[in-house]
């Protein structure tokens, strides 16, 4: 996971009073879109390598695409959707998951007992 942001001057700081801004917006933008290009890259390859791990998964809500889906994080803080299936669960339960699918930034599985 990263937080990735283009370069903006912090007013105050020793940089900013020592050193002029002289990279062109284009560049930092060019910039950006190369480092998000990257880490989407890696997290892809991230979440493909839990394809078929079973991870517990703490519920937090309703899935946002699903009203039948619940939408829940992993230890390893990674978001994971799963079907609601006709458990009784609620926010807040721990719930075991096997992952079937992934993309750049979801794990997507199913309940297992």
């Amino acid at each position: 996971m990263a937080y990735m942001f283009s370069y903006s001057e912090r007013p105050g700081t020793l940089a900013a009073r020592r050193y002029t801004d002289d990279v062109p917006e284009d560049v930092k933008k060019r910039r950006l879109t190369e480092i998000i290009t990257l880490q989407n890259s890696h997290s892809r390859e991230s979440y493909k390598n839990d394809i078929g791990k079973t991870f517990e998964v703490l519920i937090e809500a309703d899935s946002k695409k699903s009203e039948n889906d619940w939408c829940g994080r992993n230890s390893q803080n990674k978001m994971v959707v799963f079907p609601k299936g006709n458990y009784d669960l609620k926010k807040g339960d721990y719930v075991m998951v096997k992952v079937n699918n992934a993309t750049s930034a979801t794990l997507i599985g199913e309940i297992i007992n």
